[in-house]
């Protein structure tokens, strides 16, 4: 048994040889140059194929800190839509009164309050005193305001189309100017910081309603009292680009 064994394996190693034997040495260099410029390719391409990954890793690292930061971009805008609503609704219940009468309208805008109040609750045609009537109105709207440290109060006189020339008040600019400030020095003294308020005129350039009819006059001779957010405030400030 042993001698058959042994008689196999010299079979298989000389014709082992004898294959060798008829393989030429510049036939075999090619070959073995072949498979090494195989293995360089292929170790290139996997070196290329590593390269890619990591390219895919950090745009998949990328990607994940766009989506956290619009997950969090998204609870910020849904907490502030929150809190403008709880801000609108205290405003309007501390108001209710005044807008159950007409007397005053509040508004709400995106991240914007605006109470509008009818110019002949505050002013007579063409004059730019307080009312005491006025008084008592905007009284109770400083109160409503001074608890909204974030916001800016930007208040803006605005009238109808009817033109004005007089003494005091060349244009609709001037009256619309002297009223807004008017309103602003009031609030002032019933204890709203200066720095928060922001007094603007419009005249006629803004109307909310035809200038055609008197009910369409009345409704645009308003004094519009906005609140808004410091931040866009700052942003669109002076300097910013």
């Amino acid at each position: 048994m042993n001698g058959r064994r042994l008689h196999a394996a010299s079979a298989v190693v000389a014709a082992a040889f004898m294959t060798a034997g008829c393989v030429s040495q510049g036939t075999y260099d090619k070959l073995e140059t072949d498979k090494n410029q195989e293995i360089a390719a292929l170790q290139k391409q996997r070196g290329g194929l590593q390269e890619q990954v990591q390219g895919l890793q950090s745009q998949q690292a990328d990607l994940r800190r766009q989506v956290d930061a619009l997950e969090q971009q998204k609870t910020q805008l849904l907490t502030a839509s929150k809190q403008n609503q709880s801000q609108y609704d205290a405003l309007v219940r501390s108001l209710t009164e005044e807008v159950k009468k007409g007397e005053l309208q509040v508004r709400q805008y995106k991240d914007m309050l605006t109470v509008d109040v009818a110019e002949q609750l505050f002013f007579d045609s063409g004059r730019a005193d307080l009312k005491d009537t006025g008084k008592a109105v905007l009284k109770k709207v400083g109160e409503a305001l001074k608890g909204y440290e974030d916001k800016v109060i930007r208040l803006v006189g605005h009238t109808d189309n009817v033109p004005i020339k007089t003494k005091v008040f060349p244009s609709n600019w001037e009256l619309s100017v002297a009223r807004a400030t008017t309103v602003v020095r009031y609030l002032q003294e019933v204890g709203i910081p200066p720095e928060r308020m922001i007094a603007s005129g419009r005249a006629e350039y803004q109307p909310v309603a035809e200038n055609d009819t008197p009910d369409g006059r009345k409704k645009n001779r308003r004094i519009e009292i906005t609140l808004i957010d410091k931040n866009l405030v700052q942003e669109a400030g002076p300097g910013k680009k």
